[in-house]
């Protein structure tokens, strides 16, 4: 499987800005699904996150212990800006961002593993288009969108493909850390663009295939991205599991991808 991540972040900015630039203030002001946020603040996070990357605060982010209080800081930095100075700060450096991660990606720094905050360490060539493609994925369909009563614009496979593979990098590393009770591996398998069959190893490694695993979670991946960071349940989604019911549960439960 090939994967183009620079070309899904590429897509992502350009559906929000098709979405963004039809927006009126009323739009702006709109709260949004994502807890304290109107829908500008929603944008003012995405551009603050691009542009820290190439400032000073770049350290802070990477190297924060809570990355969800250094987004609202940077958010309420931005409270006072107009939808305009939020527009166009997000336009300028996600550009550059696109621009940045298209080079790195042709050069041995992809595959140099960088710290990103508590949830861990990533190469290179997934971080930062992988991540971005993921947040952009997540805010516009199920933080934006969903507030405004405006339709899903649709993704492709190559989207879809990077959004999970970013999920499960965080997952991983999240297992390693915080789930020392895992003591059988768990078989994911989605279903529609973007799925596959993976397995969840105890030791936090994912692999492709599901190794003969006695316990088996069945979604469909278009729904992943939404359970999977807790913005609903995942019994209020198509989910289903095979085999040991508290095991997954309590996979399940404690999944929650940021």
């Amino acid at each position: 499987m090939t994967l183009d991540r620079v070309a899904a972040l590429r897509d992502e900015r350009t559906a929000l800005l098709t979405l963004c630039e039809s927006f009126t203030e009323e739009h702006w002001c709109t709260p949004s699904r994502a807890a304290g946020w109107t829908v500008q603040d929603v944008l003012a996070h995405m551009g603050s996150g691009c542009h820290a990357m190439f400032t000073a605060a770049a350290p802070r982010m990477l190297f924060s212990r809570d990355i969800e209080s250094t987004n609202d800081d940077m958010v309420d930095v931005r409270r006072s800006w107009s939808p305009a100075q939020v527009l166009g700060e997000y336009r300028i450096w996600s550009a550059r961002v696109i621009q940045v991660a298209g080079a790195l990606s042709r050069t041995p720094m992809a595959f140099v593993p960088i710290r990103l905050a508590e949830l861990g360490r990533f190469p290179l060539r997934i971080l930062p288009a992988g991540a971005l493609t993921f947040d952009h994925h997540a805010h516009l369909r199920h933080d934006i969108l969903p507030a405004l009563d405006l339709p899903d614009p649709g993704t492709d496979a190559n989207r879809m493909d990077v959004v999970i593979e970013w999920m499960l990098a965080v997952l991983s590393n999240q297992i390693r850390t915080s789930a020392p009770w895992m003591d059988k591996p768990i078989a994911l398998t989605l279903r529609g663009i973007g799925g596959g069959v993976w397995t969840v190893r105890p030791s936090g490694s994912i692999v492709r295939g599901d190794e003969h695993a006695e316990v088996i979670v069945e979604a469909t991946a278009i729904e992943f991205p939404e359970w999977g960071t807790t913005r609903v349940s995942w019994r209020e989604r198509d989910v289903s599991i095979i085999g040991d019911q508290d095991y997954a549960s309590r996979f399940l439960d404690q999944l929650n991808v940021v």
